[in-house]
């Protein structure tokens, strides 16, 4: 099992959104049984609340649903349970970098690292603005996705193939 953590500030707007969006991917690679998805805030904010209406709504009309997800904190836990922890932005990346144990740091890696061919290296925090904050953020979390699960794709075919073999 492959565990991925996306992380942003109050877990309402980029890392749900990320979440389902990368949670449909994993279903669509059928690759449900090998890869758990979650995500959670640096900040406790939003604890125990749905995504902001409009990630909700933005994400619906692409054929997400995050309705249901509810916001946590990111906890000192999540740096063992975790293998991917995917930071929205670079101040995302220096909280968790900062709250790590030394053997957890190779794990932590802004979530736009998965995306080299685009120009933004953060997805930008739609919270104050309007729905196209909401659309940018939407087609840099696809984009970015696309490569998170090309990159651990082979890891889980690999481990799956051996498996069988056995």
């Amino acid at each position: 099992m492959v565990r991925v953590l996306f992380v942003c500030s109050g877990n309402i707007c980029r890392s749900p959104t990320a979440e389902g969006v990368f949670r449909h991917a994993v279903v669509q690679a059928g690759l449900r049984d090998h890869v758990e998805i979650a995500s959670a805030g640096t900040h406790d904010y939003h604890v125990g609340e749905c995504p902001d209406r409009r990630a909700i709504a933005a994400a619906r009309v692409r054929g997400y649903d995050v309705s249901w997800l509810k916001a946590r904190h990111f906890s000192e836990r999540d740096f063992s349970t975790y293998d991917h922890l995917l930071a929205m932005d670079r101040g995302h990346l220096s909280i968790l970098m900062r709250r790590s144990p030394p053997e957890h740091r190779h794990k932590i890696r802004l979530f736009m690292d998965h995306a080299p061919h685009l120009p933004h290296r953060e997805v930008p925090d739609p919270y104050y603005g309007d729905d196209a904050g909401f659309e940018l953020m939407l087609d840099l979390v696809e984009a970015a996705s696309r490569g998170l699960l090309e990159h651990i794709r082979p890891g889980i075919e690999a481990r799956h193939s051996h498996s069988d073999t056995e």
